[in-house]
Parts: structure tokens; sequence; C-alpha cells
């Protein structure tokens, strides 16, 4: 009897251990929501004006010319006209791809991804809303959809937003951008909104930076900022879909925030200035090997972020548009306290 009460009672132990052990795990995912604000009264007019279709039906260079007279900035910019040598050179090449055969299937592999545009309209609603919320003069770019070949996957300005969605149909794609896989991951539905709002939180009009300052830190914590403005205005988007890491990536990164801080300080990498130093910590690469054969690239972007996430919670009075004002990366770093080790 003793025995078999001893036994239940390890097994209880056992239970409430590996429960213990779950709760744990399950905190430490990016799953978590940040700070979702009240915009039920904020009505957002937007915009979306599906063209992917309006491209896939043109039959001659003459609608072809007319299609971009009335898209001016499509034209110049995401389909990049200065590129080629003149006017005609510049028709003929994408009347040739637009009236390729292979140029329907990626419009019916588009369609199947995308159907009728109404996922990517209420994220981007939402995305809208709160950037209202916070700055009450925005006023929301129209958004346009293409397709272009495989040529051009995002472009924001202050008034217009066009996707290319062919660049995110995903791993089914029967065509795909030419691009490493640690890249291609991140070309997929889920990623166009978070895309755009990191490119709106590195934009100056929104993230101040002392341009002066060309130290790694200051790199870091501008990026930082930008994944921290983004996480606010898509609260509930996972940081691994924000910062284009893997989940298992990201939990390492968490789970060896320590020793990745360490390499960092013992490298002297926080106020190098060398490109070669950038290059190694915050260019785009599959992994930082300075740190270890398993870190992701880009790593010292990450930290930054984590750095601006502990000033955050270090200044809970600071709202997050005076944040973002705050040009002064060594001011932001010592506000923080953030010392991982």
């Amino acid at each position: 009897m003793y025995k078999s009460l001893l036994f239940l009672a390890m097994r209880i132990l056992l239970f409430l251990l590996l429960l213990s052990i779950v709760a744990v795990s399950c905190d430490s995912t990016d799953e978590k929501c940040e700070f979702i604000p009240d915009t039920s009264s904020i009505q957002i007019d937007l915009l979306i004006e599906p063209l992917h279709d309006r491209i896939a039906q043109i039959s001659s260079k003459e609608e072809l010319v007319l299609f971009f007279s009335g898209h001016p900035t499509m034209r110049d910019q995401f389909f990049n006209r200065q590129a080629y040598p003149s006017d005609s050179a510049f028709i003929n090449e994408l009347y040739n791809r637009f009236t390729n055969p292979y140029f329907d299937s990626l419009l019916n592999d588009t369609d199947k991804v995308f159907g009728d545009l109404a996922e990517l309209t209420q994220e981007f609603e939402t995305a809208f809303s709160n950037i209202k919320y916070y700055y009450p003069d925005f006023d929301p770019p129209k958004v346009q959809t293409v397709i272009t070949g495989l040529e051009s996957d995002i472009l924001v300005t202050d008034s217009l937003i066009i996707v290319g969605l062919d660049y995110y149909i995903g791993p089914g794609a029967r065509y795909k951008p030419n691009m490493y896989d640690y890249m291609l991951r991140r070309y997929q539905k889920n990623f166009i909104v978070p895309s755009v709002l990191l490119l709106y939180g590195i934009d100056s009009k929104y993230n101040k930076t002392d341009l002066n300052d060309r130290t790694v830190l200051s790199d870091m914590i501008a990026y930082g900022k930008a994944y921290h403005f983004a996480k606010h205005m898509l609260p509930c988007v996972p940081d691994s879909v924000l910062i284009g890491y893997t989940s298992e990536e990201l939990k390492g990164a968490r789970a060896n925030e320590d020793l990745i801080w360490k390499r960092l300080v013992q490298d002297e990498v926080l106020y190098a200035t060398n490109h070669l130093v950038k290059q190694k910590y915050i260019a785009e690469r599959p992994k930082t090997l300075e740190v270890g054969e398993a870190c992701p690239g880009r790593i010292a972007t990450w930290v930054g972020w984590e750095i601006i996430r502990k000033y955050s919670e270090r200044h809970p009075d600071i709202s997050l548009p005076r944040l973002m004002e705050t040009a002064e990366s060594a001011n932001l770093f010592t506000a923080s306290n953030y010392r991982p080790l």
C-alpha cells in the first residue's frame, strides 16, 4: 500500500513537472499579441485596385502603353522603366512577357492563393487602423495588386502600395522568385502586410535616426524600432514572421540570447563602423557564423529589437510615436538597461 501511494505521488509530481515545462515552453513561443488598440471608432477608406487580371488580358502593345500611361509610378518604379534603353524596348519586353503562355498559369496560381483578396484587404485594414490610432494624421494609401512575371515584389510610397502577388504564391508555386531558400520562405501571402509595415517602420518619416552615427549599434536600434513599430501595427502577427526567422531559429535565439550578446561584446561589434562587420551581423545572410552555426542571419537586428523591447518595458510612459522619434541610439540603449548576461 505504501509503495502504491509513493508511486502515485511520484507520478503526480512528474505530471506537475511536465505541466510546468509545457507552460514555460508555451510562454516562450512567439505567438503573443502586443497591445491591441481599440480602433472601433476609426474608419478606414481602403481602396484596393486589383490589376493583375487586367495585365493578363492585355492583347496589344497599344493597350500596354495605355495601361502604363494611367499608372506612371508602376511603370517607372515598379517595372523599372529606366533600366531599358528606350520606350520601345521597354514595351516590347513587357508585352512579350505578359502574352507568354506561362503568364496565364502564373495568374491561375495567383488566383488560387489570393482569391477575391478579402483576406489581404482585411489585413491591410487592420494595419492601417492601428497606424491611424497611433498617428491620427495618417492617410491610408491606395493599394494595387499586379503580377509581374516575378520581377518585383513590393513598392511603398506615401500614397501608393503596389504588390506583385506572384512573388507571394508560396511553396506550391510552379514558378518562384530566383533567390536562396532561406529568403524564399519569406515570400508567402502572410508576409505581404508585415513587409509593408516594416518598410513604414524603417522609413525616416516614422523612424528618426542620427545620420552622423554610423555604428552597428545605430543600425541595430533603427531596425529594432522598425520591428517594434510593425509589431504594434500587427499585434498578433508572430515575431518570426516579422523578422523572417523560422520558429526554431527564433526560439534558439531567445534561448541563447546571453551567448549572442557576449559574442557581440567580445567582438566589439556595437561601436564598429566597418562595412565588413555590418555585413557579418546585420546584412542578409543565412547564418551568423561568427556567433554559431545555428545562429540565423541578421542577428544583431534581432538584438536591436530586444533592446527596444526592454526600453519600452522600462519606460511604459513613453508612447510609440515618441520612442520612434528618438534618434539617439546610444540614449535608447543606455536607458533600456539591456544586459542579458
